[in-house]
């Protein structure tokens, strides 16, 4: 007798991630589950996870929450064993309702999603050079807010400080003023007196903002080449710098072709008009959503084009001469910048 070869079914992964431990579920391509489970996460805990899934079939692809925060472990080991991996952007909501919500309800919930292509996206690839850019640029970010932090606190105790002391400090340029009160040394035994006690914290407050600086310095001298190797012809376009080109590379990460089009793109940094008609009314309206760094970024070119770009202020003066206000216009300028930002990040993949 002839043996019959054993078909393997298909199966798609769904994870439901958390901090300590994943949920993970497992559903046949028309979204009947067929398993859940719990995994710790550790490397052991993400390998048994894959096992555990592969060993009901012949796994097509898994859908992830948070991708970029507790699932990015578990999407570097899915994308190492070939394994394609989806990210869920957000939960069903009428399913929600319907069904009530726990963790295996949501890793069930997410595997239906990658089944069926809805509120999904292909993940991130968060193994190359994009993600070392990413990291320093995030760590970057927070260096500057703690630094606009402690020199709004600084102002705010000068300005409350004893006369004497606000005199003292009155005309200094804020160079000098963190110089110099950063090389006090006043003494902390008397720290129950109000002058002592604010020299004290001025002092402090100094030595912060100093700090500060020297760690934003030391990053950007690390993001800046790093930016130039990933993409010298963004950097060299028109009114894009390095902190504009860096936020737009991160925006579409180490994988831009995940993303199907320019218009996709330009629908990602929040530059795609939404259609608004109704009945003989055309129009759109603005677009809101987004990633609000990456439509920042593009609205800081468009700005700076504007001052110097000639190409762009022939733009400006006819849609203007055509009745659209300069906000209009500044719209379709970040969408056309999207196009040609675009252009440039699947270039850069494509050699």
């Amino acid at each position: 007798m002839r043996s019959i070869a054993r078909i393997e079914p298909e199966v798609i992964g769904g994870v439901d991630t958390h901090q300590d431990l994943h949920y993970a579920a497992v559903v046949s391509p028309d979204g009947t589950p067929l398993g859940t489970g719990s995994f710790p996460t550790t490397r052991a805990g993400y390998r048994r996870l894959l096992a555990w899934m592969r060993s009901h079939g012949k796994l097509l692809r898994v859908g992830v929450e948070a991708t970029g925060t507790y699932g990015a472990s578990l999407v570097r080991l899915l994308s190492r064993e070939g394994v394609p991996v989806l990210e869920v952007t957000g939960p069903d909501m009428a399913a929600r309702r319907g069904k009530g919500k726990d963790d295996t309800i949501d890793a069930i919930a997410a595997a239906r999603a990658a089944a069926s292509g809805q509120r999904v996206q292909v993940a991130k690839d968060r193994n190359g050079r994009v993600e070392a850019l990413r990291v320093l640029r995030t760590t970057r970010k927070t260096a500057i807010k703690c630094r606009r932090a402690a020199l709004q606190q600084l102002h705010n105790t000068i300005v409350a400080a004893p006369e004497d002391l606000r005199d003292e400090l009155r005309h200094f340029t804020r160079m000098r003023l963190l110089q110099t009160c950063a090389a006090w040394r006043p003494n902390t035994t008397a720290y129950r007196d109000p002058t002592v006690a604010t020299r004290i914290a001025i002092k402090s407050l100094c030595r912060r903002v100093l700090l500060l600086n020297d760690e934003i310095a030391e990053l950007d001298s690390l993001i800046e080449p790093l930016v130039a190797e990933l993409a010298p012809t963004l950097v060299a376009l028109e009114g894009v710098g390095t902190n504009c080109a860096g936020e737009l590379l991160v925006t579409a990460g180490e994988n831009p072709e995940r993303l199907r089009s320019e218009a996709s793109f330009a629908m990602l940094c929040g530059a795609s008009p939404i259609p608004a008609s109704s009945g003989k009314t055309q129009r759109h309206r603005l677009n809101r959503g987004g990633n609000r760094q990456a439509n920042s970024a593009l609205h800081m070119i468009v700005k700076c084009r504007m001052r110097t770009d000639v190409r762009t202020k022939t733009y400006v003066a006819r849609r203007v001469a055509e009745g659209l206000s300069k906000r209009e216009v500044m719209r379709c300028l970040k969408r056309y910048v999207a196009r040609e930002v675009f252009a440039i990040l699947t270039a850069r993949i494509a050699t």
